[in-house]
């Protein structure tokens, strides 16, 4: 970067970003090189995000005598169609030769972030799923075929709809090869306290995610032929269920107002839970909320929308087109679809529709436009579920769980419903800032202690 650029650069909006690179300079001299992880670019598109980062580092004089950037860079690809294009993305960046430059002082090592969170809001749990494990696989044969090792870096969260659910499973789960003895996540809020909070529980976790990336790199799973057509079918569910999830949530107009008022989410955004504001700019609407709020706010009313909706009608049409002895084989020999369904059960098992109706009677007269769809497509999910398991109940094989969720329920049941009546006189009131406000506050940590993975 010549010395007018880097000017320009000192007198634009780029100047805090310099600020921080020369923190990062300044904390690396004091600290040493190991103090801080890798530069995470959110909402990356292009080679140009990452490339972007050294030229700004170099600008800030973040570098070495050879003008070396000593930093990983790590683009976070988070809706579904930038999973979907992170392929020819980095394909790109392989190909700069100042960026090569870079990789091979980083031993040529390239970390990639994948966002759990943005792309289930984006598109659905399953498209977002199915996403995720198409791109490992996509960015796994790309690793081989550059000589540059691709490690991920899973964004996970508390709910299904944002990664969650047992870790051990999920990292066996993961694509052939992708796993390669390296394992990073986010762990956030409860499920720090749930999984960490207890030394006991620390370790067992800890010795279960270790076992799991020890077994998925000696021992990965044998190359299953069926694999491929079963691939084709996953495609055509996310397909569908994306297109179900997207009309409701994104393409209808009116959507945005009915989960404003079916929700508590006016509460959750006054309230000090998260590291960041819970919306991207000033603008309304779902698309600007953060994954978290919007993910916390379906699962205090009940109803767990973003951890199932969509997924019942793509399952119900690869029935009718596969049949169901097809989609039951997928269920119990395709470690991916196996794990999915199971998580998407628990969510289902969670869920109350008789008391998400109490919240949704709050929206007033388009009340029952939306809840008849919502409940319908609740129950076309849970049916489909039950009938590739063959199971006549949900969590049928998961017992412990079912009856933890049955020993929980009369306690949190009670704080919902108190929840919808302090919500409709709290609305009443013009949303004050009083005792009626704190009662809220206090039936949220409730309702999210009770029902568990919700944010």
């Amino acid at each position: 970067i010549n010395e007018q650029v880097a000017l320009n650069l000192e007198s634009g909006v780029a100047k805090p970003v310099l600020a921080v690179f020369r923190a990062l300079k300044e904390g690396r001299e004091r600290f040493g090189a190991k103090a801080f992880g890798p530069y995470i670019i959110s909402m990356s598109r292009s080679a140009a995000d990452a490339l972007a980062v050294l030229a700004l580092a170099h600008a800030a004089g973040f570098h070495d005598e050879d003008h070396h950037v000593a930093l990983d860079i790590a683009p976070l690809f988070e809706t579904v169609a930038d999973l979907e294009a992170a392929e020819a993305s980095l394909r790109s960046l392989f190909a700069d030769p100042v960026y090569r430059e870079h990789l091979k002082q980083r031993d040529m090592r390239q970390m990639v972030m994948l966002g759990y969170s943005d792309s289930a809001k984006d598109g659905g749990i399953l498209a977002s799923r199915w996403a995720l494990q198409r791109t490992q696989v996509a960015l796994t044969t790309l690793a081989l075929e550059s000589g540059i090792r691709i490690v991920f870096f899973h964004g996970r969260g508390g709910s299904a709809s944002r990664g969650g659910g047992k870790t051990e499973r999920a990292v066996m789960a993961s694509p052939r090869g992708s796993v390669d003895g390296y394992l990073r996540l986010t762990e956030q809020g409860e499920v720090i306290h749930r999984k960490y909070g207890v030394r006991a529980l620390a370790e067992r976790n800890l010795e279960q995610m270790t076992a799991a990336v020890l077994r998925a790199t000696l021992r990965p799973r044998v190359i299953e032929p069926r694999e491929t057509r079963w691939r084709e079918i996953a495609t055509q569910m996310a397909s569908e269920a994306r297109k179900n999830y997207r009309a409701l949530v994104h393409e209808d107009k009116n959507f945005a107002a009915y989960f404003r008022a079916a929700t508590p989410i006016d509460v959750i955004e006054r309230l000090r839970i998260g590291s960041r504001p819970s919306r991207r700019g000033n603008q309304g609407g779902v698309e600007s909320l953060r994954a978290i709020p919007w993910v916390f706010s379906w699962s205090q009313n009940r109803s767990g929308l973003t951890g199932w909706y969509g997924v019942g009608s793509a399952l119900q049409a690869a029935i009718a087109q596969h049949g169901e002895s097809a989609m039951s084989e997928m269920a119990e020999d395709w470690s991916f679809f196996a794990t999915f369904l199971d998580d998407v059960e628990m969510v289902l098992a969670k869920s109350d529709m008789a008391i998400f109706e109490r919240y949704s009677h709050l929206a007033g007269d388009v009340h029952t436009h939306y809840f008849t769809q919502i409940r319908d497509e609740f129950h076309r999910c849970k049916e489909a579920i039950l009938q590739i398991k063959n199971q006549t109940a949900l969590l049928q094989n998961d017992q412990r769980l079912a009856q933890s969720i049955r020993l929980r329920n009369p306690y949190v049941d009670p704080i919902s419903l108190l929840q919808v009546d302090l919500l409709h006189r709290w609305r009443a009131a013009d949303r004050p800032e009083d005792a009626l406000f704190q009662a809220l506050v206090a039936t949220v940590n409730g309702i999210a202690a009770g029902v568990q993975n919700t944010g």
